[in-house]
């Protein structure tokens, strides 16, 4: 029976498993998913199954930076006080800096790489084991940049945002962190209008026109100053979405745009991770948290 990518996944959201232990108990079990379980536990590697299927929501993010590449990392935990173990901090350096050195382009090829002769899966199902919490690697995302580039990182609060960008024309390194503060602090989804889609735009000017159609102000207006006005707010809306139409954080009468203009240079692109975000959390009493990891 063929092994497909699907059944291995299923599996190893059945029992944490690592994705190549999960493809040799399928081998091992013609496919038949209840008996590879078995053979999984049998072997002692389900030895995480029961925090699989926990949501793991908090955690850190991390950025490297070498020569040409940068690399940004989210690795995930299932509360903040595991975050800050040693045993994960050391686990999100290694993961950083495992994925920094290789460039995958999938997460299957980043839990498959090799680290002193086990992979990143494996790490990470034996610290969700011995640490006594579901950790993931979330996400993960590696950045090139040309010679005459810069690149800019930040980190906020030891981790819970991270942020590179890159600009060009050898900008200098202030130039580059204060973008990368930008980014992580006033979270822009784009670097320009020209970078943004089409039907974004189209949206917002659709939005723009109906309250237009609302507005007794604007009834008698002639329509080319009507569709200036709808412009007008359709410029002002996105503005907040593209890094430079942002009023700049450290001058409030300057926008990120005039102020790259100032240094010669243009940001081409960026990156920035917030822990968690779009992951549903489970609300938790504070009392109930301390609890838990007492017991543990």
């Amino acid at each position: 029976m063929a092994i497909t990518a699907s059944l291995v996944k299923e599996l190893r959201e059945k029992t944490g498993a690592g994705m190549m232990d999960c493809k040799k108990a399928l081998e091992a079990t013609e496919g038949d998913l209840e008996k590879a379980v078995d053979w999984l536990r049998e072997k002692g590697i389900a030895k995480a199954a029961k925090k699989a299927g926990r949501i793991a929501a908090e955690g850190l993010s991390q950025v490297k930076v070498s020569g040409n590449k940068a690399a940004l990392v989210e690795v995930n935990s299932e509360t903040d006080f595991v975050a800050k173990n040693e045993q994960f901090l050391s686990l999100l350096e290694t993961v950083t800096e495992t994925i920094l050195n290789n460039s995958p382009k999938t997460m299957e090829e980043a839990l498959a790489l090799n680290v002193n002769g086990t992979t990143l899966d494996a790490l990470l199902i034996d610290a969700t084991a011995t640490i006594g919490e579901k950790i993931t690697l979330r996400r993960f995302e590696v950045v090139e940049k040309e010679d005459s580039d810069v690149f800019g990182s930040y980190v906020h609060m030891g981790g819970k945002i991270s942020a590179v960008v890159v600009l060009s024309n050898g900008a200098c390194e202030e130039v580059a962190k204060d973008m990368a503060m930008q980014v992580a602090s006033m979270s822009p989804s784009y670097v320009s209008r020209n970078d943004m889609p089409a039907d974004v735009i189209e949206h917002e000017r659709k939005v723009q026109e109906e309250i237009a159609k609302n507005d007794e102000s604007l009834q008698n207006k002639p329509e080319k100053i009507l569709q200036g006005i709808i412009e007008g707010r359709v410029s002002k809306s996105l503005q907040d979405i593209t890094l430079v139409d942002q009023i700049f954080f450290k001058n409030q009468d300057q926008k990120c745009g005039q102020y790259l203009k100032e240094h010669n240079t243009e940001a081409k692109s960026f990156v920035r991770y917030a822990v968690g975000e779009g992951i549903e959390k489970k609300e938790e009493n504070f009392a109930e948290e301390v609890a838990k990891q007492i017991a543990k």
